[in-house]
């Protein structure tokens, strides 16, 4: 039996893809209501989560801003606030 050996960037797909998916978990939305918060195709965050395509770095640094400071600013009660005033 042949073992699969991954590299370096299969490696690091495999890392994002694990984290693009937390985020998505943390913002505790569907894969499909992501895409349209983010306003991505479906498809390619399928891909980035399931490690078939590479997510440029910058891309996850952006999304992760955006999830955690909806959170903090749904928490202290603002997020409507502000979408509001846009």
């Amino acid at each position: 039996m042949r073992e699969r050996v991954m590299n370096e960037s299969q490696l690091k797909n495999k890392d994002t893809a694990e984290e693009i998916a937390e985020l998505r978990k943390l913002s505790g939305m569907k894969r499909r209501e992501f895409c349209e918060y983010l306003g991505l195709p479906y498809r390619t965050l399928q891909d980035w989560e399931l490690g078939n395509r590479h997510m440029p770095p910058y891309v996850l640094s952006l999304i992760t801003y955006k999830v955690k400071m909806d959170k903090i600013l749904e928490a202290k009660g603002l997020k409507e606030e502000i979408i509001s005033e846009i």
